[in-house]
């Protein structure tokens, strides 16, 4: 078994409440329960001794090889592991039931079956949970052959089978041997309950079965709302299973990733925890989920939205919003390091909660403004009076400098998209207030948005970069800023947007792929350095797209699905092996992913009339040259 596998080398399982990564190899290497911000009770992604996992794998009869596959049960959340050796063909379904309600529980139930379709094969079942990030111990208890409880701290997980096979005890751990011929399969339930909550009554494998296909069909009905016909049909459904099991039902808050402390430089300090709701990603996730035809998901989560604005200042700032809350929309998450664990691969420190939660970074208000806006229900009258309020508050504060989009920890600037995004929030009020007839200060948000435009046409441009820039006072870019087209500020056809384009792709692309910023040119307060971005990859393609070159759109879309790990999952970042880094899965960059996929299809139709005017479909041309001796030309 890999100590520590490849980040990718996971697929995921959820119940809309929590979410488990499971690895190749069979092994549950990342659990936390009951919500998906609790304590871990698996967590060997970041301690392969001290974190806990649970592995149920064929096992390897001596000088036998065996290939093993991963892959979803297409269009749903069940994830199949497949071992074909020379003595037989078995596989692992791994799944959640779906918890699509409105009530939070402490009870949750993952379901691994194990079974044979071809000769006979040995599997291993070895459950070692390690409760509260592997803080706390826990004790063993056998109610019989089949069942026993492990307790930690308020927390009791159950483990049951089925088939007649017997659990042992390992210390306050348990395991089990079966061997499995063809047409045979035994079933593995793990289940979370309170402390001394109830036992769950023994599984059978009958109502496994059902259960099966139960999960597979809540999937394929939720995917019938999808409207999305277009080329990338695959990856558009996988990327909308995943944000929707990213989102934390009761509430309809996604988070921006089911992990925490996964690392963005191997050994490096850069390993955040992504277990929380971001205004600004949930936000621009929005817009995606109307278009794909989720208007349940989207109006849920507005409705979120409203309720922070709504407290009035429940903020830990004492601001009308601050730019991260728990799922339950508690502002409260203070960091601490995990020192007893040694991270993945050795990158320390471990951070769970996140101080960035008390950082000011006023672009939220934007993103916010054009979420609740976008969806025409802002206009009740007392939604319609908190975001009003809100948008005079951004009228006395919009024109400070904060801690910007990428939240660095180097001190605040006047960061542009952070201009950009208050431009933004003025803009959609000033729009709804005419719509929807209702009282605002339209003369005053009118002023305050024509002020933030020149401010940012004057101070956000470099006149030797030809590119909007970081912020006022350097010359680095951004590709935050790639997002300037969709948003309405200028034409994507704008030659002052084109001109920051071609900048970006000469400095910050490189072979499709697309870094934040430079963080040597723009220090963040941070060691190290971080791998291309995904989020910004797909904002890429969306902007060339956009922008008229479809071709070179497309080349480097198609280039970024080859990225996906073999599941059609991405983490935040790729390396520059090509490997993923960060928290896994990432919302947003599956949020990109979908964006991207729908502008570039609505542009394919343009795409004899890009290439017509002179754009070359492979983007690299005009920078490859022959090597020496060659007899080639430069430039392809």
């Amino acid at each position: 078994m890999n100590r520590y596998p490849p980040i990718a080398d996971h697929g995921m399982i959820g119940d809309l409440q929590t979410a488990a990564l499971v690895s190749s190899e069979g092994s549950i290497d990342w659990w936390c329960t009951p919500r998906f911000d609790s304590p871990s009770l698996f967590a060997s992604l970041l301690d392969s001794e001290r974190g806990g996992h649970c592995r149920l794998a064929a096992d390897l009869t001596d000088g036998d090889h065996m290939a093993v596959r991963q892959l979803y049960l297409s269009d749903t959340a069940i994830l199949i592991t497949r071992f074909m050796a020379p003595g037989g063909v078995g596989e692992v379904a791994d799944f959640m039931a779906p918890l699509d309600s409105s009530t939070a529980t402490d009870r949750h139930s993952l379901i691994r079956v194990a079974r044979v379709v071809r000769g006979s094969l040995p599997f291993s079942f070895d459950c070692r949970p390690r409760f509260d990030y592997g803080r706390a111990p826990h004790t063993l208890t056998r109610s019989d052959d089949h069942a026993a409880v492990l307790r930690g701290p308020g927390t009791d997980l159950h483990v049951q089978t089925t088939g007649g096979v017997a659990l042992r005890a390992d210390g306050d751990d348990v395991t089990a041997h079966v061997t499995l011929s063809a047409g045979q399969a035994v079933a593995f339930v793990l289940t979370t309950t309170a402390g001394g909550g109830p036992v769950p009554p023994p599984p059978s494998l009958g109502g496994v079965v059902e259960a099966v296909e139960s999960c597979r069909e809540f999937w394929l009905s939720w995917l019938r709302s999808c409207t999305y016909r277009g080329r990338w049909q695959d990856m558009v459904n996988r990327s909308a299973i995943t944000l929707k099991l990213l989102t934390y039902a009761p509430t309809g808050a996604p988070i921006a990733a089911a992990t925490m402390g996964l690392p963005e430089q191997v050994g490096g300090e850069r390993n955040w925890d992504y277990r929380y709701t971001w205004i600004r990603d949930a936000s621009l996730s929005v817009r995606a989920l109307i278009d794909l035809g989720f208007e349940a998901e989207a109006h849920a989560f507005r409705r979120w939205l409203r309720d922070r604005i709504e407290s009035g200042g429940g903020t830990a700032s004492g601001d009308p919003l601050q730019i991260m809350y728990r799922v339950d929309g508690d502002p409260y998450l203070t960091e601490e390091t995990l020192d007893h664990l040694e991270g993945y691969l050795g990158s320390r420190p471990v951070r769970a909660g996140n101080a960035a939660a008390d950082q000011l970074q006023l672009d939220i208000y934007g993103e916010a403004s054009d979420a609740l806006i976008m969806g025409g229900d802002i206009g009740a009258i007392r939604g319609w009076k908190d975001l009003s309020g809100v948008l005079d508050w951004l009228a006395d504060h919009w024109d400070r400098p904060d801690e910007g989009i990428w939240e660095t920890r180097g001190g605040r600037q006047n960061f542009t998209y952070s201009r950009l995004m208050t431009w933004v929030a003025f803009d959609r009020g000033i729009h709804a207030a005419t719509r929807y007839s209702r009282p605002a200060d339209v003369r005053r948000w009118t002023e305050a948005r024509d002020t933030v435009f020149r401010q940012i046409v004057e101070q956000g441009w470099h006149d030797k970069r030809q590119a909007f820039v970081q912020h006022y006072d350097t010359d680095v870019l951004d590709a935050s800023l790639l997002l300037m087209p969709r948003v309405g500020f200028l034409s994507p056809h704008d030659p002052d947007w084109l001109s920051t384009l071609d900048a970006m792709d000469d400095e910050l692309v490189s072979d499709s792929l697309v870094y934040r910023y430079d963080p040597q040119a723009s220090p963040d307060g941070l060691r190290g350095s971080e791998g291309t971005f995904n989020l910004c990859s797909f904002f890429y393609v969306e902007a060339l797209a956009r922008s008229g070159r479809v071709g070179q759109a497309r080349y480097a879309f198609d280039k970024m699905l080859t990225y996906a790990n073999h599941v059609g999952l991405f983490a935040e970042e790729i390396g520059p092996s090509g490997e993923q880094l960060g928290n896994f899965p990432q919302a947003f960059t599956h949020l990109a992913l979908v964006t991207a996929a729908m502008a570039l299809d609505e542009a394919l139709s343009g795409e004899g009339a890009a290439r017509a005017v002179g754009e070359h479909p492979y983007p690299a041309t005009r920078r490859i040259t022959a090597p020496a001796g060659s007899g080639g030309e430069s430039g392809g």
